[in-house]
C-alpha cells in the first residue's frame, strides 16, 4: 500500500521553522521580512490564494502588504507600484498574482520586478540563474516538490523521471531542478506519442498537465513515486488532481493526494523565498 505524502503537515513544519528563523532574524538585526502582493481584478481563485498568503505571512511574523487593483487598471499604474516596491526597504518580496487581465503584458510586469525581490522565481534573470545551476529565487511549486521528496527521504539521483506538463511555472523549472540533482528526465506534453508507454518507465512520475485524472493505474509502473501537481474542480464540485488516485495509489510506493499534497507547499516555499530575500538583501 502506498505511503501518502502529507503536504499539509510538511508545509506546516516548514512554516514553523520559518517562524522561528524570522524571530531570530528580528532579534539579531531588527529586520522583519516583508511581502507585497499585487492582485488585479476579481478572479475568485486568485482572491482565495492571496488571502491564504496573507494569513501565512501573519503566522510567520512577516510584514504583509496587499495592493488590490481593478480589472481595468492601466499597466503603467502596476509598473509604478512595482517601481515603488523595488525601492522600499521594508519589502523584500514582490508577488504579482497571475493571471493578469488580457490588456496587461504579463512579461513586462514580471520583468519590472527587481530579481532579488522576485520571490515567485519567474523573472528571466532568476530562470537564467536556475539554468546555469546557480539559482537565486526558484519557482515555489517545483521547489515545494523537491522539499517533499527530500523530507520523505525519496532519492532523486539516477531516478528515471517523467514530467507530464511543460509550463513555465512547474514543468520546465522542475526539470532543471531535478536535472541538477542528477535525475534522468523525460518531459511529456499533449503531443507526446504513446504517453502510457513513457509514463510506465518512470520511477518518479510528476503529473502537471492540468487535466483531471488523466494518469490512470495502467500508466504507472509498480513501486513508482507519483507526485500530483494538478488541482481541478469537477462539475460535482469535487477537487481532483491530474492522477486517478484510487487506481494509481494501488501501484505506487509513495503518492501525493489532492488536496493536501503539493498545494500547501507552494505558499511555504513563497515564505522561505521571502525570508531568504530579507537575509540576502541585508548582506
Amino acid at each position: 500500500m502506498a505511503i501518502i505524502i502529507d503536504g499539509k503537515k510538511t508545509a506546516q513544519d516548514v512554516r514553523n521553522e520559518i517562524k522561528e528563523e524570522t524571530l531570530e532574524l528580528k532579534a539579531k538585526t531588527g529586520i522583519v521580512p516583508g511581502l507585497a502582493v499585487i492582485l488585479v481584478g476579481e478572479d475568485p481563485a486568485s482572491k482565495i490564494y492571496v488571502r491564504m498568503k496573507e494569513n501565512a505571512c501573519k503566522e510567520a511574523g512577516f510584514l504583509s502588504r496587499e495592493y488590490k487593483l481593478s480589472a481595468d487598471v492601466d499597466e503603467s499604474e502596476i509598473l509604478s507600484i512595482i517601481n515603488d516596491l523595488n525601492n522600499d526597504n521594508e519589502i523584500h518580496g514582490i508577488l504579482v498574482q497571475l493571471p493578469l487581465p488580457e490588456h496587461i503584458n504579463s512579461d513586462s510586469v514580471i520583468e519590472a520586478v527587481d530579481p532579488q525581490k522576485d520571490v515567485d522565481g519567474f523573472h528571466p534573470y532568476n530562470i537564467g540563474r536556475l539554468f546555469s545551476e546557480n539559482p537565486f529565487h526558484m519557482a515555489c511549486t517545483p521547489t515545494g516538490i523537491i522539499e517533499l521528496l527530500d523530507r520523505y527521504n525519496i532519492g532523486i539521483e539516477g531516478k528515471e523521471t517523467v514530467i507530464v506538463g511543460r509550463s513555465n511555472i512547474v514543468g520546465k523549472p522542475l526539470a532543471l531542478m531535478l536535472l541538477a540533482r542528477h535525475a534522468t528526465i523525460t518531459m511529456c506534453h499533449t503531443r507526446t506519442k504513446n504517453l502510457p508507454e513513457v509514463t510506465r518507465r518512470a520511477e518518479l512520475l510528476i503529473a502537471a498537465a492540468g487535466k483531471p485524472e488523466m494518469i490512470t493505474g495502467g500508466m504507472v509502473r509498480d513501486g513508482a513515486v507519483v507526485i500530483d501537481v494538478g488541482i481541478n474542480r469537477l462539475e460535482s464540485g469535487k477537487l481532483v488532481g491530474d492522477v486517478d488516485f484510487s487506481s494509481v495509489s494501488e501501484k505506487t510506493s509513495y503518492i501525493t493526494p489532492v488536496p493536501g499534497g503539493v498545494g500547501p507547499m507552494t505558499i511555504a516555499m513563497l515564505l522561505k523565498n521571502t525570508l531568504n530575500a530579507a537575509v540576502h538583501q541585508q548582506i
